[in-house]
């Protein structure tokens, strides 16, 4: 059997897209100001290092979040900063099924297990770079997996 055909999980879209910046205000001046993106929310975490407004574009279960964010602290972990395209977002319809087969497949996660994200879906973060135990990763990019609400696994199963 392939992997796609016993896979417990699928991929439905991009939930988020986060960009870091040492000033919120300047990313604000072109996401909100300027391409008119919809301020939704705010978020600020000392142990995450991160001060970031959550934007929206797009409507309903097709909203896509554009996160901008500077660090509390720029001398201090992790540098939400750094790269500038700090992660993307993907709505996953099962996520604890996917990261239960995911580790079964090698694939390396970040400290923190699955947890309430900014947005306030359940999340995990897959690590960049992999290791000796689980050598699978995103291969330089982080990426959140971020459990769908109903309304976006209808629309977007």
């Amino acid at each position: 059997m392939s992997d796609k055909e016993d896979r417990p999980f699928r991929v439905l879209g991009i939930q988020q897209v986060a960009i870091g910046g040492e000033s919120k205000d300047k990313l604000k001046a072109f996401w909100v100001d300027t391409l008119g993106l919809e301020k939704k929310s705010e978020f600020r975490s000392e142990k995450e290092n991160v001060d970031e407004d959550i934007l929206s574009m797009g409507k309903g279960p097709y909203a896509v979040e554009i996160d901008i964010m500077q660090p509390i602290d720029p001398t201090k972990s992790p540098k939400v900063h750094e790269p500038k395209l700090n992660h993307i977002g993907l709505w996953i319809d099962d996520l604890e099924k996917a990261v239960d087969w995911l580790v079964k497949k090698g694939v390396r996660f970040t400290p923190g297990g699955i947890r309430k994200g900014a947005a306030g879906y359940n999340v995990c973060f897959i690590h960049p770079k992999g290791n000796d135990e689980f050598p699978l990763s995103s291969e330089g990019v982080l990426v959140e997996l971020v459990q769908a609400p109903p309304e976006v696994i209808k629309a977007l199963g």
